[in-house]
């Protein structure tokens, strides 16, 4: 080892040692007669410090022709330091430097690596090797392989155990897109990468590993945004001789272990919800519910009095924004229009405000007497100072838009605190969609969740097939779905009637999974799972709604890693070798 000590381990208790450190140059600060140089590590930062006529002069030479993130390797003394830092680990100390080594000079970097970095989002992804440097980042990257490691112990202590599946497996039509890889050996043919590792996990369970667990990387071609990435990391999990109360107390119980040890904090129990009580109450099946501002359905209410919009609305929905009455004509206008963006799909937003007096003044008082407003205003339970805030229109969208402007209040009276942890089980999912453009059923979850045992029977019939329930369960915490899994099918015929239900053939599904029907014909036992997803899992400890800072090296928004330039052509000779016709050649 070139080091005795690194940069953040030195205390007071190691004045007059003579150690050896290693890192790169912080800043420098050059006074004439005395030089300061701050050097840094993954571990800290400690003091060096070159005086004139004490330090040697050749020494104090070097030193004044560093740069900015130089490699040095210095011996020296620990001294007190005379002007400690009560702001870093080491601020009671310095080191009096003796020898000086230049490792390896540095370019100056194209951003400040300080934790309030000058660099913008796609320089520091371009650099993203200097980027990883900074505090903040670093931190996030401990928090991440805290939350690995974590899980590791929890899970080995309950008996699971960890199996690699395959990274290179066979395309399936359900789902997203697959990112595919030709085969050179095999002409024509590809290989997929795995979204999850859903049937290799089922047949761990056919073959008696009963608790299984995997830290794995997966891979989707879908659109991106803050909480998606090409490539993303999952804990996932499966059990076998399970119910779904197993699952839920068990990951339950992993998740009250991970906020404990990462975070410090003891989490009550984790209520319950069903996918249905989370529409109605909050307009869709993650809820966030650290705060209120409940959907209420004013439908009855609202129609009838001759204002067409209400008249003509599927659904009509309000709710209460406590003592948001003050808000201006103009801040009322900008919500509004906020609402009327495609990505919410409101048409107008109706607004009431409770005067001081208990008075309600609206935004169609011409529609509306006070003793009908004031019927709004008890079936809110809406008090002095607070604002009403209603929208109308399809019931999908009228739901989906009032669950949007929800958050959006959460976050403009500041109820959304990210130090705040509300977990959640939603339960009781329906068990398939049906999609009008395609004219056929769609899993909700993935084709292998089984149907709740009780609403099995309703497959048998075209007009009570889409009141199935599935078996299937989401984690989620602050309004971010965490985990999500299911009790699986394992008996054949089951699995045989879910794919048939799903536009499939019976030879289209041999074709497909074959083998795990087949797998089904050799003593599968009852079995279910769920994935978290790790990185989500890690933003959300780390207090970020990015997923891109808790992974090393992340893709842009555009699914590019514009640090090694991928993806990039490849040549005519690769294409030819992996007989592969037509695509982009390399210039």
């Amino acid at each position: 080892m070139l080091r005795t000590h690194t940069c953040g381990q030195l205390r007071a208790e190691h004045i007059g040692q003579t150690v050896t450190l290693c890192g790169w140059v912080q800043r420098t600060r050059d006074k004439g007669g005395i030089l300061w140089i701050d050097l840094r590590d993954r571990y800290g930062l400690t003091q060096l410090v070159l005086e004139e006529g004490v330090e040697s002069e050749e020494v104090r030479e070097k030193a004044r022709h560093l740069g900015r993130e130089f490699v040095l390797c210095v011996t020296g003394r620990v001294a007190e330091r005379y002007s400690k830092n009560a702001h870093i680990p080491t601020g009671d100390i310095e080191i009096r430097v003796e020898t000086l080594e230049v490792l390896n000079p540095a370019k100056l970097p194209p951003f400040l690596i300080e934790d309030e970095t000058d660099g913008g989002d796609d320089l520091r992804m371009k650099y993203r090797y200097l980027d990883l440097r900074r505090n903040p980042v670093r931190r996030n990257l401990e928090l991440r392989h805290r939350v690995a490691q974590a899980t590791r112990r929890f899970l080995d202590g309950q008996d699971f155990i960890e199996v690699e599946t395959p990274v290179l497996i066979k395309s399936t039509p359900e789902g997203a897109r697959d990112f595919v890889v030709p085969s050179r050996m095999n002409p024509g043919e590809f290989y997929a990468l795995p979204q999850s590792p859903q049937t290799f996990k089922q047949l761990l369970m056919v073959a008696g590993f009963d608790r299984y667990f995997q830290i794995v990387k997966c891979f989707r071609d879908e659109d991106l945004r803050a909480d998606r990435q090409p490539e993303f990391t999952q804990i996932d999990c499966e059990m076998a001789f399970v119910t779904q109360e197993d699952i839920l107390n068990t990951f339950e119980g992993l998740t009250r272990y991970l906020f404990r040890e990462v975070k410090g904090i003891e989490l009550v129990s984790v209520p319950r919800m069903t996918y249905a009580e989370a529409m109605r109450r909050y307009g869709n099946d993650k809820p966030d519910v650290r705060f209120g501002m409940e959907l209420t359905d004013f439908t009855d209410l609202a129609k009838g009095q001759g204002f067409p919009v209400f008249d003509s609305a599927e659904l009509v929905l309000a709710i209460n924004a406590h003592n948001c009455a003050p808000y201006t004509r103009k801040q009322i206008d900008e919500l509004t229009e906020w609402v009327k963006r495609p990505q919410i799909g409101a048409t107008g937003l109706v607004y009431a405000r409770v005067e001081s007096d208990g008075s309600v003044k609206s935004s169609v008082d011409k529609f509306y007497s006070q003793d009908e407003l004031q019927r709004w205003k008890a079936m809110l339970g809406s008090k002095p100072g607070d604002l009403m805030l209603l929208l109308a229109g399809p019931e999908g969208k009228t739901r989906k838009a009032m669950s949007e402007l929800r958050l959006e209040m959460g976050n403009r009276m500041g109820l959304r605190d990210k130090d705040t942890f509300a977990p959640l089980w939603v339960i009781d999912f329906p068990l398939l969609e049906f999609l009008e453009e395609e004219g056929r059923y769609f899993a909700m979850h993935h084709p292998f969740t089984s149907p709740k045992p009780e609403d099995l029977h309703l497959l048998d019939n075209p007009a009570t097939i889409g009141q199935a329930r599935a078996n299937a369960y989401d984690l989620v915490i602050n309004g971010v779905e965490v985990g999500g899994g299911s009790i699986r099918i394992h008996d054949r015929a089951v699995q045989a009637r879910m794919f048939e239900l799903l536009g499939f053939t019976p030879e289209e599904a041999q074709a497909q999974f074959g083998f795990l029907l087949d797998a089904f014909e050799y003593g599968a036992p009852p079995h279910g799972g769920i994935a978290f997803g790790f990185d989500r899992l890690c933003s959300l400890f780390g207090g970020a709604d990015s997923i891109r800072d808790f992974i090393a090296f992340p893709k842009n928004n555009s699914g590019r890693d514009v640090m090694i330039d991928s993806p990039s052509p490849i040549s005519g000779a690769q294409l030819k070798e992996l007989s592969i016709a037509t695509a982009v050649v390399a210039k």
